[in-house]
């Protein structure tokens, strides 16, 4: 199995992530270092991977103090078919609802996502890569 790394993502990885309903693994860092792991919906805009959360989670606190994150997507049904992206996060609220609705269509196949509390703001989380690791992809 072959494991490469890069600084940016190939339009092959690009796509695994933004046509596939596969979860992907985010990772951010508690004030103390230790690493918390949690299932995200995935995204792509204009070549940037995201996520969404909710104010008022462990995450958006977590990269408010280091914003450094790592967000793994597998394809489940091979589990040497992956990609890895690590780098910083930039939290924004712009186009976060839009976002969790477009999600709700790819993941529950639903127009509008279910859960959404009006009393929280939803979060778009933008990975910035310094690196990108991937298997199961020819160049």
């Amino acid at each position: 199995m072959a494991v490469e790394q890069q600084p940016a993502l190939s339009e092959a990885q690009l796509r695994f992530i933004d046509e596939n309903p596969f979860v992907g693994v985010a990772t951010t860092l508690r004030p103390g270092g230790s690493p918390h792991s949690t299932v995200v919906w995935v995204d792509v805009e204009d070549g940037v991977v995201s996520f969404n959360t909710e104010e008022g989670r462990a995450k958006p606190r977590h990269l408010d103090e280091d914003p450094w994150v790592a967000l793994l997507v597998l394809d489940p049904s091979d589990p040497y078919k992956w990609v890895s992206v690590t780098g910083t996060a930039e939290i924004t609220t712009e186009g976060a609802k839009e976002q969790i609705d477009k999600l709700a269509k790819k993941y529950l196949g639903k127009d509008t996502y279910p859960g959404h509390d009006p009393e929280k703001k939803r979060l778009k989380v933008l990975i910035r890569p310094a690196y990108v690791d991937s298997s199961g992809f020819d160049g």
